[in-house]
Order: C-alpha cells, then sequence, then structure tokens
C-alpha cells in the first residue's frame, strides 16, 4: 500500500519508443548523448527534483533489462519499478494508472514525462507540482514562433492566430483522481485515440482547466537525428548550472581528499590549487616552473600521481590546466612550435587520463580538462589550439562513456576569455571588464569536481547565457 498522509508526486517517464524515427533498432532513449543514455539523463533530473517522491519507468517490453540498467547507473533510489509499456501512449499511461492502484486518489499527483525529453529544467518540474496544488490537471508548453498552418491535402485551410498557440511539452501533471476518471470515460468510447494526456482530459472530463505552464526551448523531445546532434549541443548549456555550494559545503566535501593539479604555478590552476586547499583538501601542485614536471611526459606524470597516492593514500580529483597558445598562421610556425602545441594542449590530457584513471577508479573520482571557445570553431591563426581544445572535447566524452562503468567521471571547462600570464603574454593588457577572473573559472571547477556530472562541457561565462529563458 501507498503510504498515507501527505501529498505525493509520482513522476511517471513514457519510455516505450521504439527508435523507427531514428532509423535505428535500439530505441531512441537508450542512445548516448553527453556520457550518459538518454533515459538516464531523464531519470537524473526527476531524481533530484526534491519535489518528486517516487519514479515509475514505462519502457518498450523488449528493452526492460536496458532500463533497469539506466536506473541502475543513475543511482536512482526513487525508482519504484520498471514496467513494460503497451502497443500505444494511452495504453501506456493505463498501464501506468494499473501500477499506481494503491495510491489514494486524493493524495497524490501524477507527473507524466516523455523519456526522449532529458533536458527538463528544475523549474519546470517545480512549477507544474505548484499549479497542481490549486489545479486538477497542468500542460507544459512554450509559444510558437513559427507560423502554424491548417491544410487539407497539402493546401493551406486556415492560418490560426499564433498568438493563441502554444507548443504542448511534457511532463503533463494530474491529480490521480483525475486522470482515472478520464481514462475510465475515454476507454468507453470505441473510437478513443489520444496523442497526450492532457487531450484525454480535455475530452473526456469537459469542463476541467487544464491549467498551463511556461516550458522551455531547452526542453526539446529527441525524436529525428538531428536532435541528437542539438541535444548534445543544449547539455553544454545545461550543466553550466552545476550547484554552487556554501562555504561549509565545500570543507565538508574537500576536507581529507587529495587533489592533483597539473599547470598549478599560475592562472586558473594556482587558483584552483588555493581555494581548494583553504577548504581542507591535500593539494598537489604540479608545473614546469615550480616542480620541472611536464605534463606532456607520461614518467612526469605518473611520477607526480605517484607522490601524490604515497603521502595521502588517494587521489580524489585531478585537474589539468596546463596549455600553451601558440598563434599564427600553420604554414610559418616552426615544426618545434607545432609539436610542443600538440604535446602539450592534447597528449597530455592523454597521458593524464591513462595515469589518473588506476587512482581515480578507486575513489570514484574525477578528471577535469580544460577546452576553450575556439574548440567549436577553427577560427585563422589559432588552427593548433582550436583543434587541440576540440580533440579534448571529444576526448572527455569518450571517457565519459569508457570510464562509467567504473565509476570515473570526466568533465570539460570551456571558460570564457579569462585573465591569466598566458593570455597576457599573447594578447598584452586588456580592461579588466572584459575578462573573467581566474578565480571564478576556480569556483565553477570546484562546483564540478563535486558534482555529479561526467561527460559534459560547462561553459563559464561573465554573462549568464540562458538569463533570458523560462528555465
Amino acid at each position: 500500500m501507498a503510504p498515507q498522509g501527505e501529498h505525493r508526486i509520482v513522476a511517471v517517464i513514457l519510455a516505450g519508443g521504439s527508435g523507427q524515427r531514428m532509423g535505428l533498432s535500439t530505441p531512441k532513449q537508450l542512445l548516448k548523448i553527453a556520457g550518459k543514455a538518454i533515459l538516464e539523463h531523464t531519470l537524473c533530473v526527476f531524481e533530484e527534483a526534491s519535489d518528486v517522491d517516487e519514479i515509475l519507468v514505462l519502457m518498450n517490453p523488449g528493452f526492460l533489462q536496458d532500463a533497469a540498467d539506466c536506473v541502475k547507473k543513475a543511482g536512482c533510489t526513487k525508482v519504484k519499478a520498471v514496467l513494460p509499456g503497451g502497443t500505444s501512449r494511452n495504453a501506456t499511461t493505463q498501464l501506468a494508472l494499473d501500477a499506481l492502484a494503491d495510491h489514494p486518489a486524493e493524495t497524490t499527483s501524477v507527473l507524466f514525462h516523455d523519456a526522449v525529453r532529458p533536458l527538463l529544467s528544475q523549474r519546470i518540474i517545480g512549477d507544474c507540482v505548484a499549479a497542481l496544488r490549486e489545479h486538477k490537471a497542468v500542460d507544459v508548453a512554450i509559444p510558437s514562433a513559427d507560423t502554424i498552418i491548417q491544410v487539407d491535402d497539402d493546401v493551406i485551410v486556415d492560418v490560426p492566430r499564433r498568438a493563441n498557440l502554444r507548443r504542448g511539452q511534457t511532463p503533463q501533471g494530474f491529480r490521480l483522481a483525475t486522470i482515472r476518471a478520464a481514462y475510465e470515460n475515454a476507454w468507453q468510447d470505441q473510437n478513443f485515440e489520444a496523442t497526450d494526456d492532457c487531450s484525454v482530459v480535455l475530452k473526456y472530463l469537459p469542463g476541467t482547466p487544464i491549467y498551463v505552464v511556461p516550458g522551455d526551448e531547452h526542453n526539446m523531445k529527441v525524436t529525428e537525428p538531428v536532435d541528437m546532434f542539438v541535444a548534445d549541443k543544449l547539455f553544454q548549456l545545461a550543466s553550466s548550472d552545476a550547484p554552487d555550494l556554501t562555504e561549509d559545503q565545500y570543507a565538508a566535501a574537500l576536507t581529507g581528499k587529495t587533489v592533483v593539479v597539473f599547470g598549478a604555478s599560475q592562472g586558473i590552476g594556482a587558483a584552483i590549487a588555493e581555494l581548494a586547499q583553504r577548504f581542507g583538501a591535500r593539494v598537489f601542485g604540479y608545473s614546469r616552473g615550480a616542480t620541472r614536471t611536464h605534463a606532456e611526459r607520461p614518467d612526469d606524470v605518473a611520477a607526480a600521481l605517484a607522490q601524490a597516492y604515497s603521502a595521502t593514500g588517494r587521489v580524489d580529483f585531478v585537474v589539468n590546466t596546463a596549455g600553451i597558445l601558440r598563434i599564427g598562421r600553420l604554414d610559418t610556425i616552426e615544426p618545434e612550435a607545432i609539436e610542443e602545441a600538440l604535446r602539450v594542449n592534447y597528449l597530455a590530457p592523454i597521458h593524464i587520463a591513462r595515469a589518473a584513471f588506476p587512482y581515480l577508479a578507486k575513489t570514484g573520482g574525477q578528471l577535469l580538462l580544460y577546452t576553450s571557445s575556439s574548440y567549436t570553431r577553427g577560427r585563422a591563426d589559432y588552427s593548433l589550439y582550436s583543434s587541440a581544445k576540440a580533440a579534448t572535447v571529444n576526448l572527455t566524452q569518450a571517457l565519459a562513456d569508457e570510464w562509467s562503468g567504473d565509476k570515473v567521471r570526466i568533465n570539460c571547462i570551456n571558460p570564457e576569455r579569462t585573465s591569466t600570464p598566458m593570455r597576457t603574454a599573447a594578447f598584452g593588457q586588456e580592461p579588466p571588464h572584459t575578462l573573467l577572473s581566474a578565480d571564478q573559472v576556480a569556483r565553477t571547477s570546484l562546483n564540478v569536481l563535486l558534482s555529479d556530472l561526467t561527460g559534459q562541457v560547462i561553459d563559464v561565462r561573465r554573462e549568464d547565457p540562458l538569463a533570458g529563458r523560462t528555465g
């Protein structure tokens, strides 16, 4: 019997899709984005939602074990069952309602969410739960930026007013008594068919208002092949909300931990080392200048990690901020300079990843790398730097996948232009207000190290690019 008393919120993850529109035999909810299966990302969103009490997963019947594996990998303690879905959206919803038969209808609310919307924000979940305190049914929708036309045999027959139109998303929320009653009525209709649950309430419980919560453009549905690429890029922005901890939380999380920083003598590396040490971590900083440690030399890297492990018996976090900037046309740069740039900017992360993995596997730790905004598109005079930084991003995403079963995380920080000695040497003095400080980047770096993120590129900017979002 479900718990009585306080109102409970149950999230039902609808994962019954087959992946046919993707042209794949594997359901799209099991495809990987940013180091995790789409379903795993979605589960994590609801696991982290303080308003959600329990989770049900309705999965394509042929892939129940895959869904169970996602639940395990995500560490979802709120998931009460992984159940086979039906042959249609409506049948799947009914199976979920059957599974909730022991839940009191008047003190339970249900959020139905598409598994392939992994970028759902906590704000939307919170707004849905708040709205269900006053309303019996809730939808999530966003305005349409496009003109919507109505056609008949490919001929326009009407152009509805765009101001009155919205694009529906999920979750869709209901008091359990409401959605039960709507489906009881719907199944009496021999022609019953609906594409979503709000339309069932609208048609079969007429007079029941359905409140609309503002959605979010980022809350996209991964349906077509191009959506995979868009969602992967959106995760780079969505992940920038790694929780900012309090001073006490930093101290609790870092006290007694071992942090190894390559490139620790100046700039971002020095700021990370100082901040982590201030909060109780045992920090080992290495650099060319201070310790004669070359991050591009495998023996130097191995010796540094061995020293930290020997001194403390553990390595929890490894950070690599070492890098060099060679600006100029590729055909004019000396071969020696090209080799050095590639060794430091790309081979060094590889050597560090290989050497750090055995230590991080013992502690469930994290490797943190750094990229540059130029990784998204190579620019003239930055061919060496941009290409190496793009490779570092791909390395991060690939290793997140390789290491997921070992509980080792890896992420990549993408700072906006930052005031560091390397930048000053390349560009001279610049107006301070146009640059990030190394301390700002260091603070975000600690937030990421102490988060559960993996396989993601986290932007650090002076201004939040999502400040205008509704999410």
